[in-house]
Parts: C-alpha cells; structure tokens; sequence
C-alpha cells in the first residue's frame, strides 16, 4: 500500500517542497517589509511635538486628562493643515534633547526660551516674548530682589531660569539665597511656595501670570526683572525641511486669523504673537 517511491518521483517531489518553500519565504519576507514599510510610513506621517505637561497655559494635563494648552493647540492645528497626525509627547524636560536627537519627537514647542540655545537647534521664531521673573506671596515681605538674600528659592531643572541664574551677571543674587533648590516641575514649586517649603520661585512671566490668575493664588510677581527672551519651536539642528513647513503654516495660520483667535483665546490679547 505504502509502495516505495521510485527515485524520478521522489526527485519530482523534493522541487516541488523547495518551491513550496521558497514561495513561502518570498511571501513572509513580502509580509515583514510590509510590516516594516508601513510603520516606516506611519511614523513618517506623524508630527510628534515634546512638552512639559506641568507648563500652563502652554501645554499641560486638562481635567478631562486630555492634554491641552496654547503652544498644543497651534501644533495641532499646524499638522491639521500638513496632513499629519498630530501627537502631544510629555516628556521630562531634563531629558529633552534625547528625546529630539533619538528622534521619539520632532520638535520641541513648549514655552522653549530660544535665548544662549540658538546654536544648539534649528529653531521657527521667536513667536512670544517672555521673561524669567520671581514670583513670592502676596503677604510676604519679600518686594525686591534684595529682599531674597537668605531666602529659600526654588526654579525648575534646565529650564531658562536656573539658567539666567548660573550667568555671572547674577552670581551675588544667586549667592544670596540661603539654598536654590532644583525641582521637576513648577506645579510641584508653586505647591511648596503655598506651604511655605520655599520663600520664591523664578520663573516665566507668562506661566507665572497665568497659574496666579487661572488658580486664584495669593501669588505676585516682583517687579524686579531678571532677564527677558523670546520662545521659539525648536527642532533637531539641520531638520530645517520640517522648521519651514511649520513657519510657512503658522504665517498662513496667522494671516487668516486663527493665530489671532487661538491667542486670544489663551492670554486675552492677539499682540502676544510674534512671528515674522
């Protein structure tokens, strides 16, 4: 019943398996490079935006856990208009250059100070002005800048105003506090400042007025100034295909009134935009 199989026969058989096989390789190899084509595609479809979600009202966690925010909703009207799926990456801001040179984000466009970083990223702006300031309670006995000699002062990691702090122009003020405490985030500073765990913090004018406005807090900025910049959107140094498309939109964004709309919409007033 099982008869040998005569030699032709088992040669005819043995090519018909090879070509069995070989199609099934050619067809699973088709599969992966389509696989891989397609996430390649995908990704390349995508504008991933880097954000320090602690940052009202330039983007930030909402109540409904969405993320929201004035720098957030320009994004994604920007990809809107390129035909690219927007996506909001928080990211720790400490780690914000790896996170854009490993290429997890296309750029990074969150009140991001371009000021002593011009050389370091391709940038589109500036598009807002702002300015490192010190933000005490209202009751407090703390009015100039003098007044924060022995003083607990609390300013968030990388960010402009440890920066504007480390220059030499401010090394006596910064010699005066008692300590200079490093922090994730300024919703974790300005916590500790309602507690009384820090006496200031430096930070952005823009998010400093907005958080005492939006959240009611017995907070003041002091007139006192510590330095003044500008924001830009910064991309990976050289990605400068990408920078001009998104300055091209914002201009055209601009020009038809929805930057106007969605800056009125945030800080009351369309003169906070400035791109050129």
């Amino acid at each position: 019943m099982w008869g040998k199989v005569s030699g032709k026969g088992s040669e005819s058989e043995k090519g018909k398996w090879t070509s069995a096989l070989a199609l099934g390789i050619l067809a699973l190899s088709a599969l992966v490079l389509t696989a891989c084509g397609g996430k390649k595609a995908e990704q390349a479809s995508s504008f991933t935006v880097g954000f320090d979600q602690e940052f009202p009202p330039m983007g930030f966690v909402a109540e409904d856990g969405s993320y929201t925010g004035y720098d957030l909703e320009l994004a994604e009207e920007v990809a809107k208009r390129l035909n690219l799926k927007f996506v909001a990456k928080p990211i720790n801001w400490d780690g914000k250059d790896l996170e854009l040179n490993s290429g997890n984000i296309d750029c990074i466009w969150n009140g991001f100070s371009m000021n002593g970083r011009e050389e370091n990223y391709t940038f589109v702006g500036p598009y807002m002005a702002n300015k490192q300031v010190f933000v005490v309670k209202a009751d407090s006995n703390i009015s100039t800048h003098s007044d924060l000699a022995g003083k607990t002062v609390e300013v968030q990691k990388d960010s402009s105003g440890l920066e504007a702090l480390s220059r030499e122009e401010n090394k006596s003020l910064k010699d005066s506090f008692s300590s200079l405490v490093e922090v994730g985030d300024y919703q974790s500073a300005m916590m500790d400042l309602e507690t009384g765990a820090c006496d200031a913090i430096c930070m952005d004018s823009v998010v400093a007025e907005y958080q005492i406005k939006t959240a009611n807090k017995p907070f003041v900025l002091l007139k006192d100034t510590l330095s003044a910049e500008e924001y830009g959107i910064g991309f990976k140094k050289g990605n400068t295909e990408l920078a001009e498309k998104v300055k091209k939109t914002l201009l055209e964004m601009k020009a038809d009134g929805t930057v106007d709309k969605i800056t009125e919409k945030w800080f009351g007033s369309k003169d906070s935009f400035v791109l050129e």
